[in-house]
């Protein structure tokens, strides 16, 4: 799967309540930044998305997908930037931009910033 239809694949997957989906599209070592916390290892980001997120009737909407190519260094893998905004039943809860590192077909690390 290239990266930006992994990425793609992601937010379809938190969106559709696809948990088996999502961890299957993350490293074993997955990192995600977010403003408020930071989740390291693929168990306890796909736990807090399925148990714990406080909103689960949500839809990322996606505004536009960046990809930067890191040729010159592959170790590092593709960088893709979401730029989207999380959405419930009533209104626009948050613009963000994900940062999302594809690493050998998997996602390693995502970084979020939020309006």
């Amino acid at each position: 799967m290239n990266p930006p239809k992994t990425a793609r694949s992601f937010y379809a997957a938190i969106d559709e309540e696809r948990y088996d989906d999502l961890a299957d599209l993350l490293a074993v070592e997955f990192v995600h930044q977010r403003p408020d916390r930071t989740f390291e290892g693929r168990e306890p980001f796909v736990e807090f998305m399925r148990d714990d997120r406080p909103q689960t009737d949500t839809i990322h909407e996606l505004d536009g997908i960046y990809v930067v190519e890191n040729e010159d260094d592959p170790g590092r893998g593709d960088e893709v930037a979401v730029r989207g905004r999380l959405l419930d039943a009533d209104d626009r809860l948050f613009g963000f931009v994900d940062v999302h590192t594809v690493e050998n077909g998997s996602i390693a690390r995502v970084r979020t910033y939020t309006d």
